[in-house]
């Protein structure tokens, strides 16, 4: 972009963690950004999360990282039986932090909206504001009237209509098979393990975060749509109250209000591409993954961050070929992590007692002969890293 030159136009469509972070990164990279969220408020929907290394490098291009540094805390990691018996356990943080230069960091979801959302200056979101279409021609419907933008990045999530609208002969999300339940509890006095435990068709997660809290999170197969006949705590405690340490205590300190529910969905077809026209998707628009390797906000962000870094120095009439270097770079990648997270996911799920054990031996053997194994095999996620900035 010469000096002097009119400033390009980008709209985002939707303000959750992928669209706070297009915005950010669009508006450091010289763009004239606006932003498009039809709900009233940047509340988050969602309890807690993770951020591996490749999501806090990410993070790093839009100035967010050191915020969420802060949040890291020692622990172990490991995975357990209901009975409470550890199937593998390890210092990961240290492991992880010397493989791959940062930890993976647990933090309220809201923690991370804050982060992205100061990076955004004053004036450039719209809350309240739906966009009802988006042609690939960068042309803009909105509640408050039309607009013309050079790009248009759609982060309008799992059900996103930018995605039918682009795709209209792609089947969209299926349904995983499973649902899962979500929780913050108040502070509660530790200390308390970092697990995730392996039962018989489900699984429960312990996460202590740096404020005192703890978060968790139970997966399990379920008809999809189908809700607990009382309230979601109380088919928490029916499903896990009978599982081992602090896992009974940690539901009876949470009320029915906190426990979040949602089923699992992901786009086991891939797209033919992230983008159309001037038209890029971004985050669950485009990739819908089960959470089963912590990578959803995780690959938001890289959309997000590579976006970024590719509009640094272009012009309105370098999008197309900006945007087909983002589908280049990203479908590949996002594709892959999706089949991962399905493949693990499925594992977790495992309801034949041969399989159970089956799965539950190797763990035991990993831990015991192989620790840095699974890190091996999480390096293909964790040691990304954002492109270099290059004007085009």
């Amino acid at each position: 972009m010469s000096e002097g030159a009119a400033r390009p136009r980008a709209v985002i469509i939707g303000a959750g963690i992928g669209g706070l972070a297009a915005a950010a990164g669009l508006h450091a990279a010289g763009w004239d950004v606006t932003g498009y969220e039809r709900a009233a408020s940047l509340e988050p929907v969602g309890a807690g999360l993770a951020l591996a290394p490749n999501g806090l490098r990410a993070l790093d291009v839009f100035g967010a990282g050191d915020a969420v540094r802060a949040h890291a805390i020692g622990q172990e990691i490991g995975i357990r039986r209901p009975d409470g018996r550890w199937l593998l356990r390890s210092s990961t943080e240290r492991m992880v932090t010397d493989r791959f230069g940062d930890p993976v960091i647990l933090l309220p979801r809201s923690r991370l909206i804050e982060a992205l959302a100061s990076r955004v200056p004053a004036g450039v979101l719209a809350l309240s504001t739906e966009v009802t279409s988006a042609g690939q021609d960068g042309h803009v419907a909105t509640a408050a009237g039309p607009l013309d933008a050079d790009l248009v990045v759609a982060a309008d999530g799992l059900s996103s209509a930018t995605r039918a609208a682009l795709f209209p002969d792609h089947p969209g999300p299926r349904y995983a098979g499973f649902t899962t339940w979500r929780l913050l509890t108040p502070e509660f006095p530790g200390p308390v393990p970092m697990s995730e435990t392996w039962g018989p068709g489900s699984v429960f997660g312990v996460m202590p975060l740096a404020d005192g809290r703890v978060y968790c999170y139970a997966a399990a197969p379920a008809p999809r749509g189908a809700h607990s006949p009382d309230d979601e705590l109380a088919e928490l405690v029916r499903r896990f109250g009978g599982w081992h340490k602090p896992i009974p205590a940690l539901l009876g300190s949470a009320t029915p209000e906190s426990v979040l529910r949602h089923d699992v969905a992901e786009l086991a077809e891939p797209l033919p591409a992230m983008h159309r026209g001037r038209v890029a998707l971004l985050g669950d628009a485009a990739h819908p993954m089960t959470p089963n390797l912590g990578q959803g906000a995780c690959q938001a962000l890289e959309d997000a961050a590579v976006l970024a870094r590719l509009a640094t120095g272009l012009d309105g009439s370098g999008v197309p070929g900006m945007l087909a270097r983002y589908t280049a770079m990203r479908l590949a990648r996002t594709t892959k992590i999706v089949r991962l997270s399905r493949r693990a996911g499925r594992m977790t799920t495992w309801t034949s007692p041969p399989a159970i054990a089956l799965r539950d031996g190797l763990a035991m053997t990993l831990g015991k002969l192989a620790p840095a194994a699974a890190l091996r095999g999480l390096a293909p996620i964790y040691d990304w890293h954002p492109p270099a900035t290059t004007p085009k």
